[in-house]
């Protein structure tokens, strides 16, 4: 309950920092709107040209859609969850000086940094999936909702692995090296450049370990069929979403008093 209090009594200091991160990194320079809207449509069409045009790469279970609509819903999430993560991680040591000066609590510059990156990249999702609708790629209207929150709850995702890495950051500092070659492993084993009906059965067992697993193909299926049918896996998946925010939140707590001596 203390961490939704916190969020409610620093509200306005939480808003200052989510508007820092959005003009700081994405509208004060020319670079930071690239990275945040065209960089992800170059990867986008990148990937369309290596996996259908270059290798022509057939997949029979995308039916009649186009791999460029397939790829494009889940390319976005994806996005957004590594970037948002990849940002918090850094806050506390980016804002060292405002750490020593300044009392308030440190994770609202994790907070900071990754809702405002989310907002920006689904400011480009918006662009992208009414770009797709008006090129006539038939995408589900009815998924819309469903999509958003699952959004927001993998916002709260994002948050739960951004906090304590953010603490571990800030006494290791090589802690972002490490998560470097994490996230291209975890890139190939979510199904954002393949559908997971094409991986082995055996491997697919291993996948299911995956939390992006329970986010991307969710919204896939919303957005480009209208429905998607739950199991018991994804229901768990996402009811531990909650659990593993209070867990990292507490981690993060615990560390926070230490990082004056380390900043």
């Amino acid at each position: 309950m203390g961490v939704f209090l916190k969020f409610w009594r620093h509200r306005a200091l939480l808003r200052a920092f989510i508007g820092r991160e959005i003009r700081s990194r994405y509208i004060g320079s020319g670079a930071g709107i690239f990275w945040a809207l065209i960089h992800p449509l170059l990867l986008l069409g990148l990937y369309a040209l290596i996996f259908s045009t270059i290798f022509k790469v057939a997949l029979p279970e995308l039916g009649e859609r186009r791999f460029i609509e397939f790829v494009a819903v889940a390319l976005w999430p994806w996005l957004a969850f590594q970037e948002s993560v990849q940002r918090g991680l850094q806050a506390v040591v980016a804002n060292s000086a405002l750490v020593k000066k300044v009392a308030f609590p440190p994770e609202l510059l994790v907070y900071g940094a990754v809702m405002g990156t989310f907002i920006v990249h689904l400011i480009g999702y918006i662009v992208v999936l009414a770009l797709l609708a008006i090129l006539g790629h038939g995408l589900h209207a009815s998924g819309i909702f469903g999509t958003l929150a699952l959004l927001g709850l993998l916002l709260i995702l994002s948050l739960s692995i951004a906090l304590p890495l953010a603490a571990m950051q800030t006494l290791a500092r090589d802690t972002d090296q490490f998560m470097a070659p994490v996230f291209i492993v975890l890139f190939y084993a979510t199904p954002i450049l393949y559908p997971l009906t094409a991986v082995p059965e055996w491997l697919r067992n291993g996948m299911a370990w995956n939390p992006l697993l329970y986010f991307v193909q969710p919204i896939r299926d919303l957005l480009l069929t209208g429905h998607y049918s739950l199991d018991w896996q994804t229901l768990m998946a996402w009811a531990l979403v909650p659990v593993l925010f209070v867990a990292g939140y507490q981690f993060f707590r615990r560390l926070a008093p230490h990082f004056e001596d380390f900043l």
